[in-house]
């Protein structure tokens, strides 16, 4: 019939394989039940290693995207990183000057302009501290604390009178520390056993 040659031929052009054009002949070399499960077996395993392939390739992916967040996370909490460290330089002037003020504008001093400048200053730093905060910056306190190598500079060492050896006993500059990380490294004087 023209429809069974039309099926057939459309069949050949696709490159399938197709049996006899009559279907009531046998085929002439028809599979032994051997060479079918030896078949069955070699694609159990291509779809073994596929699912074993699709797994690892999947958990890849995931992996990619938690580090891609974390990169992004930390980009967000850390771009102003530069910036910061700009920022407290500015803070250390602001609270050096207020100091000056501060030690220049005495009770008995009848100049008024002084102390209200001294006022201003320390309302400045007061607000400038408050915005660090607020952004995750904060000013490293590490007097009577031991020294850390990964927040603290030692530029020398003091006589322990009082304090435990290995222990900050000055700090000449301030570090800072951005949401945990360190910025900028306390400058510290520690405390050592005199050796006499």
């Amino acid at each position: 019939s023209p429809c069974a040659f039309s099926t057939a031929a459309q069949q050949r052009s696709t490159g399938d394989e197709c049996g006899p054009e009559d279907p009531s002949e046998e085929p002439k070399h028809p599979l032994s039940d051997c060479a079918l499960e030896h078949k069955a077996i070699k694609l159990e395993e291509q779809v073994r290693d596929l699912t074993e392939r699709y797994r690892k390739a999947l958990a890849d992916s995931e992996n990619v995207r938690r580090r891609t967040q974390k990169f992004v996370e930390d980009a967000k909490l850390f771009g102003i990183q530069s910036f910061c460290r700009d920022l407290v330089e500015v803070a250390d002037i602001l609270e050096k000057t207020a100091e000056s003020a501060a030690g220049q504008a005495e009770p008995s001093d009848p100049n008024p302009t002084l102390k209200k400048i001294y006022e201003g200053l320390s309302l400045i730093e007061a607000k400038l501290q408050s915005v660090f905060a607020k952004h995750g910056l904060q000013k490293m306190n590490p007097v009577g604390g031991r020294y850390d190598p990964y927040e603290h500079e030692i530029i020398c060492h003091v006589p322990a009178e009082g304090l435990q050896p290995g222990t900050v006993a000055l700090v000449t500059q301030d570090g800072y520390k951005l949401h945990g990380r360190t910025i900028r490294h306390a400058l510290v004087g520690v405390a050592v056993e005199s050796q006499e």
